[in-house]
């Protein structure tokens, strides 16, 4: 890091990657469900509808752990957030482990999903407060590569388990990094911002100074202010006083949307289904799980060297130019494969092209983008808010997308999401800032210019 010593470096390094615990097992407990079903299912003499309903309670948790995490975050601090969800991780998949039917499984799932939410929000929220301006991009995306690394990790740790059947164990696994979590954030500093604002100033610079964030980059003078503002106020006040803040909490949110509008989660969670549908067998079906992981895996690797270079607005644009492209591949050569079952594999690589955009440009640069957005007199609030619209839209795909290709066909529903991503596109070019390499606070400074009125 450029004018940062080679301690505050291999700090910076350490606390991003000890936070980032939290993209971990966010992307675990959404991917292990997938093969973990196969033999829940029969133990538990489980309908579709309960299985569908066993999964997509993680969500509903997650939606409610987004909302209610920025709000906890800022009453707690982010460190202290992040310790109690790491708690909730090793309490949540020890109850899935032990679950003993269908209602108490979809009550362990619903609490892990609060925390999976509420990670989802204070990790890259605390990243980026806690790093320099010019590493922020590359570091914060940290969290979204340990999110499909932990995706990955759960589709091996299922066919590792798969011949014994253990289920158990694939839920019980994400135990060892939820007590990681808690345990390394116990050793890390609260962020100068949630400091500042609380008026410990002294502690902020401290902490500032050990990660090689500028004076400038702190800008006590202002948070002096927002700290006298915010014991006379509080967060709701100053997000309906000013239009500017509700602006760009729209904009976050809307944000939030794009990622998933264009049904990167439709291929994640139904890859084998899908292929399956198109003549491969459930075995090699099965195994798709594992090709869309590792492009994942590296296609977010490559997006973290460029973040910092090419700007995050740009790479969205380009990451949302690459969906719509390989969607509308998808979408003609689905239709050709359900005539010709050799050409499943052409369909799968349409579909790995898919998500190495999504996951080099889109996914990582909007989870980015709304941490530097959500201005800091709301910070809680609007990252919860960008957050459940994320976690909300990510609920109606998952829940909606199967029965939508029964209805009308795969070809239909894909060329759908297509124009979903043009769209996205266009709302990218007109709303959304270039933040790279800039202070939270001065990307606040030009919401307030352009929506203050």
């Amino acid at each position: 890091m450029q004018g940062v010593t080679p301690a505050a470096t291999r700090y910076v390094r350490t606390v991003a990657a000890t936070a980032a615990l939290g993209g971990l097992l966010f992307g675990y407990d959404t991917g292990v469900m997938s093969g973990a079903l196969l033999f829940i299912t029969p133990d538990f003499g489980m309908t579709p509808s309960q299985e569908g309903f066993v999964t997509s309670m993680l969500l509903v948790g997650a939606a409610i752990g987004a909302l209610t995490g920025g709000a906890v975050a800022d009453a707690l601090g982010r460190r202290r957030t992040l310790i109690l969800s790491g708690v909730i991780f090793v309490v949540g998949s020890g109850w899935c482990a032990l679950a003993g039917g269908v209602g108490s499984l979809a009550a362990a799932r619903t609490l892990l999903g609060f925390a999976v939410g509420a990670v989802s929000i204070v990790t890259p929220m605390y990243i980026a407060e806690v790093v320099p301006a010019a590493v922020r991009g590359r570091l914060v995306s940290l969290n979204t590569l340990l999110i499909v690394v932990g995706q990955l990790l759960a589709y091996l740790v299922n066919s590792l388990l798969a011949p014994t059947g253990n289920w158990h164990l694939m839920l019980g696994a994400a135990a060892v990094p939820g007590l990681m979590l808690a345990v390394g954030m116990l050793m890390l500093p609260e962020t100068p911002l949630w400091l500042a604002r609380r008026g410990r100033l002294e502690e902020a610079t401290t902490v500032a100074t050990r990660v090689g964030i500028t004076y400038d980059e702190l800008d006590i003078a202002h948070k002096e202010d927002v700290a006298r503002r915010a014991q006379d106020s509080n967060e709701w006040a100053e997000f309906t006083r000013h239009r500017w803040l509700r602006v760009t909490v729209l904009i976050a949110a809307l944000l939030g949307i794009t990622q998933q509008i264009t049904g990167v989660n439709a291929i994640v969670y139904f890859a084998p289904t899908m292929m399956n549908k198109v003549g491969l067998s459930t075995e090699n079906a099965v195994y798709t799980s594992i090709v869309i992981g590792v492009v994942s895996v590296v296609a977010c690797w490559i997006g973290l060297q460029v973040i910092d270079k090419i700007g995050r607005r740009k790479l969205l644009l380009i990451g949302l130019t690459g969906n719509v492209v390989f969607l509308a591949a998808l979408a003609l050569m689905y239709r050709a494969a359900e005539q010709n079952a050799s050409l499943a594999w052409v369909a799968l690589a349409c579909m790995a092209g898919f998500i190495a955009s999504q996951q080099a440009a889109v996914s990582p640069t909007t989870w980015l983008l709304i941490s530097e957005l959500v201005p800091p007199q709301i910070r809680g609030l609007g990252m919860g808010l960008a957050g459940l619209a994320l976690w909300s839209m990510n609920w109606v795909v998952a829940q909606f997308f199967l029965p939508l290709v029964d209805a009308f066909s795969a070809t239909a529903i894909f060329a759908v999401f297509a124009i979903f991503g043009i769209v996205a596109a266009i709302f990218v070019t007109r709303h959304v800032p270039e933040t790279m390499r800039r202070s939270l606070e001065d990307v606040a400074g030009e919401m307030e210019r352009r929506y203050a009125r």
